[in-house]
């Protein structure tokens, strides 16, 4: 098979960047080595920026989002018992957010891809990008017994952390930065109404919790625990008496509970490769660069990844110019490193570090009581929080 764009990853970001450039007309196929029911089981975050929204109305997949996503605001901090919400529509100029879950957007895309009838390869075992350092890469694969391989212009890896993308370049060649957290996040998914209609944000000397909803009637809560909890030891009745603790009063008592059918414990880390461009392979998202959840930022920092390196591959093609694809790897970690400095600023921020001295804890609260009775703080906070600009 010869396509022009082989893409390792059917998760948001190679769907997104699979039919941005189906719909430019340059060819490309999709391989993933899990199978569609699996994938669209993952549960993930679901807070688009407007820069995510507009590129999957670019895609043509956006029609749900606009009918069914919640567009915000704002959000509120909780803190001493009290909230204290940003506007950030007011404060980013009229930009706002759109909450609309992972596996939602992820569902949109596979269904848009169908309709258009470009190829994707479910249950690919052992996909291995080759020669990308030189003028002919391939990809290779196993289907039903039977090796198969791709020729290619570019190959682009959206397989994520764990994926084989990254673990082809050579160690030499790359350099990754990390810190890993010293917590975790227990969170569940319960049919419930949200308790409050935009996202709260609570830093609690219990621990930090965050409030969060997939719809009007579903809704996504987290609590910061120990990196040693076991997830066989929160009963649903045990999570919900937490989070009323780490919640202002009125939030408390105002909480509907019920079972939950989703649980689990997240770590938190901060990670970058860089660069992420390799000859003719490219990095993109979860691939190149993980953030903690606290700012929102996973999904969207793949999707601004994407829309370089989309960018580029048009330019490539319709312009005969690599000045896109050259800049691709300059131009992704620019924004990267920003969005990596601002989650890692919201966590430290918000939760309780198990080795902070009473000295951190007052640099904490004065910066938490600066942020929000300071425009210029609210404002520095609400403009990272809707999205940099591309």
């Amino acid at each position: 098979m010869r396509t022009q764009i082989a893409i390792i990853g059917s998760g948001p970001s190679g769907l997104l960047l699979g039919q941005l450039l189906t719909e430019a007309g340059i060819d490309n196929v999709i391989l993933d080595r899990v199978g569609k029911d699996y994938i669209l089981g993952r549960v993930r975050a679901g807070v688009l920026e407007e820069g995510t929204v507009g590129l999957l109305d670019e895609a043509k997949a956006g029609a749900r989002l606009h009918a069914e996503g919640l567009p915000h605001d704002g959000f509120s901090l909780a803190f001493d018992g009290r909230d204290h919400r940003i506007d950030l529509h007011g404060l980013s100029g009229g930009k706002r957010v759109t909450v609309y879950g992972q596996t939602e957007v992820t569902r949109d895309l596979m269904e848009r891809r169908e309709i258009s009838g470009a190829p994707t390869v479910y249950e690919a075992a052992n996909v291995q990008p080759h020669d990308f350092d030189g003028h002919s890469p391939y990809v290779s694969y196993e289907k039903d017994g039977v090796t198969h391989r791709i020729d290619c212009d570019f190959i682009a890896g959206c397989d994520g952390f764990h994926g084989v993308s990254r673990k082809a370049v050579p160690q030499k060649s790359i350099r990754t930065f990390e810190k890993v957290y010293p917590f975790g996040w227990l969170g569940i998914l319960a049919d419930v109404p949200p308790v409050n209609h935009e996202l709260i944000y609570a830093n609690h000397p219990r621990g930090f919790a965050l409030c969060s909803m997939r719809s009007a009637s579903r809704s996504r809560y987290y609590i910061q625990c120990s990196l040693d909890e076991k997830i066989e030891d929160w009963s649903d009745e045990r999570f919900w008496d937490e989070l009323r603790r780490r919640l202002p009063v009125h939030h408390a008592e105002a909480l509907s509970t019920g079972p939950s059918f989703e649980k689990s414990i997240a770590p938190l880390r901060s990670f970058v490769a860089e660069p992420m461009r390799f000859g003719r392979l490219f990095l993109v998202g979860d691939a190149a660069h993980i953030v903690p959840p606290t700012g929102a930022k996973g999904l969207n920092l793949a999707a601004s990844d994407v829309h370089y390196l989309f960018s580029g591959l048009v330019e490539h093609y319709q312009d005969h110019s690599n000045t896109g694809i050259d800049a691709y790897s300059a131009r992704a970690l620019a924004r990267v490193w920003k969005a990596v400095r601002f989650s890692w600023w919201m966590t430290t921020m918000m939760h309780r570090f198990p080795d902070t001295s009473d000295f951190d804890q007052k640099i904490q609260e004065a910066e938490l009581d600066y942020l929000v009775h300071s425009r210029a703080a609210s404002t520095a906070l609400a403009e990272n929080y809707v999205g940099l600009a591309y």
